[in-house]
């Protein structure tokens, strides 16, 4: 079971952002990753089987479901204090999963779309921002550009490209931790990796 600690910067000026404390492993559905604030399992498709977020005084609670027969997600946003009275509010978007600063939702992408090397694929994504977990739709591009051996470990390099705006990042996987991203640093990893759930179908 990996267990280590992230730390976030804004990746245009390095100013620290926090840390999130993680852990995370295969199970008998498909995996499962806590991390300060969050709490995400997939299943053994690569699908969003339940999300917990918790940021800014806000709890948002989610997962996969269909919408309109198609793919989706559906979630809730609610204050994180059950005695405040602030109304909760439900919505659900045709979208393959979610996406935010946690990197459990880079490693989750990677688990769904499950690419050969040189493969691409596009989706989308519900991306829940900070400070205060509001959802809008992302629409990205993911390539699997290479797969290299270093010390040992076997490192995915994605370039994710953001459909809307044409900016693109470079993401570093080894199974299911992440190396590098933009704003996202692996700090300390207590143990090695797991390989990567195989996605079903």
């Amino acid at each position: 079971m990996p267990s280590g600690t992230y730390s976030f910067h804004d990746p245009h000026d390095g100013t620290p952002l926090g840390e999130e404390r993680f852990s995370c492993a295969p199970g008998p559905i498909g995996w499962r990753y806590t991390g300060s604030g969050i709490d995400l399992t997939l299943d053994a498709r690569g699908r969003p089987l339940r999300l917990e977020a918790l940021a800014g005084g806000w709890r948002v609670r989610g997962g996969a479901t269909v919408v309109d027969g198609a793919a989706g997600v559906v979630w809730l946003r609610s204050a994180a204090d059950p005695t405040l009275d602030v109304p909760a509010t439900e919505a659900e978007a045709k979208a393959a999963g979610f996406t935010g600063r946690s990197p459990a939702f880079l490693i989750a992408t990677a688990t769904l779309l499950n690419l050969s090397p040189g493969g691409s694929a596009r989706l989308r994504l519900i991306a829940l921002t900070e400070p205060v977990l509001a959802a809008h739709t992302v629409d990205q591009s993911w390539t699997l550009a290479a797969v290299e051996t270093h010390d040992g470990l076997i490192v995915e390099r994605y370039e994710v490209d953001d459909l809307a705006t044409g900016e693109r990042a470079i993401v570093y996987l080894s199974g299911d931790v992440v190396l590098a991203a933009p704003g996202i640093e692996l700090e300390a990893l207590d143990t090695p990796p797991n390989r990567r759930i195989t996605t079903a179908g």
